[in-house]
């Protein structure tokens, strides 16, 4: 990958901030301070968030807890393309998942000024003077070919400005990702969800990005719960949804021959994620300290180099 990312201090563990700016709950301040805390004490130096999660939430609570820290210690991600406009109209909670009052709103600017508005905003919730990476968020969801003739330029030129250290683009979508890779000097693509334990249908992808030298941080390795626990509940979700029979049955194969190995299913899909040679980070969100603590326990733990040999056969079957 380039220097840029070399020269970041990632680690094999990241912290993804969703969580702090309560996805699907709400926590308290001193919770989500004492879950970076966490983080922190185990080890953890890349902190990963945006303007979407929690309407800003994530960032304010994110730079609070960093604030004691020392700058040259850690690096910080967050992502352009949804701006943040206040919407007095607004009532209720957000309706996007984040449970914060719905007093401001998204929106999709993908232009440069818009780039580097939603950067300066970012960096006032943060209190930093630079964040060391901005992926651009979503670009499949909002307007592929407007992130690549627009976004993607307009971080580029943050980069060569010294604004960011490293730029990427964040999604869901392995083709997107594929075709912003090709299409943009990318340092970083964040995979959410498509390299995973359960399924890795976008091996070409991260071949390619390998070949570019563009690293990919993984990230959703637990297929949003399904592949979370050693015991895969009945009513285990996948893809932000309840899991199909089928998905959880398959699930239950590979849990049951980690046990085989004396090692638990959340373990062998957090390792996991980071086999291919592409992959130079694994971050995964959470919202309570003791969380943060166990996934840092099990990255650690030792693994027999068979088990993943048995996995592939089972996943197969």
């Amino acid at each position: 990958m380039g220097a840029a990312v070399n020269a970041l201090p990632l680690g094999a563990l990241g912290f993804g901030a969703a969580g702090i700016g309560n996805l699907y709950r709400a926590i308290p301040d001193a919770q989500a301070l004492a879950t970076v805390d966490a983080a922190w004490d185990a080890g953890i130096r890349y902190f990963d968030t945006a303007p979407h999660y929690g309407l800003g939430l994530s960032e304010r609570r994110l730079g609070a807890a960093l604030a004691v820290r020392p700058r040259d210690e850690f690096t910080v991600s967050t992502k352009v393309g949804r701006l943040l406009e206040p919407h007095p109209e607004g009532s209720g909670t957000d309706k996007e998942g984040f449970d914060v009052p719905a007093t401001s709103r998204r929106v999709w600017d993908f232009s440069e000024s818009g780039v580097r508005r939603s950067i300066e905003e970012s960096l006032e919730r943060l209190g930093l003077d630079h964040v060391d990476i901005a992926y651009l968020h979503d670009p499949d969801v909002h307007d592929l070919q407007s992130g690549i003739a627009h976004a993607l330029p307009a971080l580029e030129k943050l980069r060569d400005e010294g604004l960011v250290r490293a730029i990427g683009v964040g999604t869901n979508s392995a083709e997107a990702a594929l075709v912003c890779a090709e299409e943009a000097d990318l340092d970083l693509v964040m995979l959410a969800g498509r390299y995973t334990l359960l399924e890795q249908p976008d091996v070409p992808l991260l071949d390619r990005c390998l070949a570019l030298r563009t690293g990919v941080v993984n990230v959703g390795v637990f297929n949003s719960g399904l592949l979370a626990r050693p015991d895969v509940p009945d009513d285990a979700h996948y893809n932000y949804e309840r899991a199909p029979q089928n998905l959880v049955s398959r699930a239950r194969r590979l849990a049951a021959v980690c046990r085989e190995f004396g090692v638990e299913l959340p373990t062998a899909a957090l390792q996991f994620g980071l086999r291919h040679p592409a992959v130079v980070n694994v971050t995964v969100g959470a919202g309570r300290p003791e969380h943060v603590a166990a996934n840092a326990a099990r990255m650690a733990e030792t693994v027999p180099e068979e088990l993943w040999d048995a996995l592939e056969a089972a996943r197969r079957d």
